[in-house]
């Protein structure tokens, strides 16, 4: 019997890295794990009889859903115990994040953190399920659990997102577009025109992880938050002066949004959510270092589902 060679093998992990990365991603919501599940699964890959290996694209994923499943239920306690509110690590996308909204809305930070508040088997189960449309008896093998099991998470972990996510936005143009003048009234620190661009109970989630000074709790309200973006332009933060800051406009997480630089390293990201005006509900504001790291790099990734 002849066994592919080990290019071979490297050729077809290769090919399905980036979907690797998508389901491993979406499931732990930190860059950092995905990458380290993505390596574990290649290992796996390395050890096993791949002759017996029908399908290479279904044998990885289920390796990937596994490995990430393991993994968040042991990182569960360190964001129990996180300073302040925890949010997923940003990333930078490519551009309309492969061909759907709904990828990139599967991968968005606002969808991200509801995923955090399901249990780690409902987390993968609806990942599997409803991103990657896996069929239950797939999923059931893939988790380790019986079909009936996972019928079951995926029923709860759909209901619970759809009471925590409504399903309305502002068409990708119009995101686009309040972006730009949110971006353009923060770094002139003009208060007025980023009030224009809130809704009135807008809230401001900030992520600092207890290494940088953040806000420990929500900020509400557009005037309470306008003043806080005005003021960037105008105070020294993390020891940078404002003029040594600088502010690009990137697609982060399928969506629109800020990163925020020094003249060494990334400081912050700053990403959006919209109501079906356009009027933004919903920053999320990372400034955590250990989860700018996946920014700073500066590679982009597709996050199709294929």
């Amino acid at each position: 019997m002849t066994h592919p060679s080990p290019d071979a093998d490297q050729q077809v992990f290769n090919q399905h890295r980036n979907l690797l990365f998508s389901v491993a991603y979406r499931v732990l919501g930190t860059a950092a794990d995905a990458e380290d599940t993505v390596q574990d699964a290649w290992i796996k890959w390395s050890a096993a009889d791949r002759s017996q290996v029908a399908d290479p694209k279904a044998y990885l994923t289920r390796i990937v859903s596994n490995l990430a499943l393991a993994r968040l239920r042991s990182t569960r306690h360190k964001r129990e115990t996180y300073v302040g509110p925890w949010l997923p690590e940003p990333i930078l996308t490519i551009g309309d994040t492969a061909e759907t909204v709904a990828d990139a809305e599967s991968v968005s930070m606002a969808m991200l953190v509801v995923l955090e508040t399901l249990s780690p088997l409902e987390r993968a189960v609806f990942v599997l399920k409803e991103v990657f449309d896996f069929s239950h008896a797939e999923i059931a093998e893939a988790v380790e659990r019986s079909e009936a099991a996972v019928r079951q998470a995926a029923h709860r972990a759909r209901e619970h997102v759809r009471a925590r996510r409504p399903r309305f936005t502002a068409d990708r143009a119009r995101q686009r577009e309040v972006t730009d003048r949110f971006f353009a009234a923060a770094t002139g620190g003009d208060v007025n025109a980023l009030m224009e661009l809130l809704s009135p109970d807008v809230t401001l989630w900030t992520d600092g992880g207890g290494k940088v000074r953040q806000a420990l709790l929500p900020v509400v309200g557009a005037s309470t938050v306008a003043n806080w973006f005005a003021a960037i332009g105008t105070v020294t933060y993390q020891g940078i002066e404002p003029a040594d800051m600088k502010a690009e406009l990137v697609e982060i997480n399928g969506g629109p949004g800020v990163v925020f630089s020094g003249p060494d390293r990334v400081i912050a990201t700053v990403t959006f959510d919209f109501d079906p005006d356009g009027r933004i509900t919903t920053i999320h504001n990372v400034a955590n270092p250990d989860k700018l790291q996946a920014v700073a790099n500066g590679a982009a990734h597709d996050f199709g589902t294929q």
